[in-house]
């Protein structure tokens, strides 16, 4: 059992993840056409349209291609939760630009040209998810503002389920029962579809991505990915993403794997032995 003092060091750890910001970085694209500016990465994905890499920021979605130009796609809202859920169909949520005049909590968006635009779908001005799973035709969410796990079947309304203090989720690839929250306790357990969860317990963990039954991923607070083959009862340290303090994970696939971390985005091709940079961030960890 963890001692007090271990257990408060560890949530305030959790805690600067969760609200960690710092001024923001500049990077450029590789042909020198645009400056980007990065200060966190809230989410990744990979569009099967055009098999770009896409990194949802404070700042925008960018778009980064295998030869490493970066572009952004869209405007310089800040997308919080964020998954690749289609051929150029993208769920998000989060926060608009500065002078925008929308809601400063823009509920569920969603993108059919790959991130170019966005309208919102539900929940304009109420929930600001954090986290956004899509498993069974159905989306989880992780609303940030009350602490709560929301489902929806149509992406318009909404069943409210478990209340929670969380960073992050993961659904099951085979039931849409079994969800998995990481606190910071360990790792919190749900077999009845989020309604309820158990005590976190066992490792601590950052962010979760379940591409398949038997292989479940997660980060730590350090930036070691380990992985998981009985849906997260025990675990295998894999390696170690560079750069300090994760800010998102994805995986792809049961190989191909997807971090953020302080300084970077990251791809994984060996189920996250080894690693290579496909953005730099210039150390920014902003919120």
């Amino acid at each position: 059992m963890r001692s007090r003092t271990a257990t408060a060091v560890t949530a305030a750890v959790l805690a600067t993840v969760l609200s960690a910001c710092s001024p923001a970085a500049d990077t450029t694209s590789a042909d020198g056409s645009d400056e980007l500016t990065v200060s966190h990465v809230h989410g990744l994905g990979v569009d099967p349209a055009d098999g770009r890499l896409y990194v949802a920021t404070h700042e925008g979605v960018i778009a980064v291609a295998d030869d490493g130009r970066a572009e952004r796609v869209g405007d310089r809202a800040d997308y919080m939760g964020f998954a690749v859920v289609g051929a150029r169909t993208f769920l998000g949520s989060g926060h608009p630009a500065e002078g925008s005049g929308d809601h400063a909590n823009r509920g569920l968006l969603e993108s059919t040209d790959s991130g170019r635009t966005w309208q919102t779908l539900s929940l304009g001005g109420t929930a600001d998810f954090h986290s956004l799973k899509y498993a069974h035709d159905t989306v989880y969410g992780y609303d940030s503002t009350r602490g709560l796990l929301r489902v929806s079947a149509d992406r318009s309304t909404w069943d409210d389920r478990a209340r929670l203090t969380a960073l992050d989720i993961a659904v099951s690839p085979t039931s849409g029962d079994l969800v998995l929250a990481t606190t910071q306790d360990g790792l919190a357990r749900s077999t009845d579809g989020g309604r309820t969860f158990g005590a976190g317990t066992g490792r601590v963990l950052a962010f979760l991505s379940w591409p398949a039954a038997d292989t479940l991923y997660g980060i730590d607070l350090a930036g070691a990915l380990h992985r998981s083959g009985d849906g997260g009862a025990t675990w295998r340290r894999t390696g170690t993403v560079p750069g300090g303090r994760p800010q998102a994970l994805t995986a792809v696939d049961a190989r191909r794997v997807l971090a953020a971390t302080q300084d970077g985005v990251y791809e994984s091709r060996d189920g996250g032995r080894t690693f290579a940079e496909r953005l730099p961030l210039s150390g920014a960890n902003g919120h």
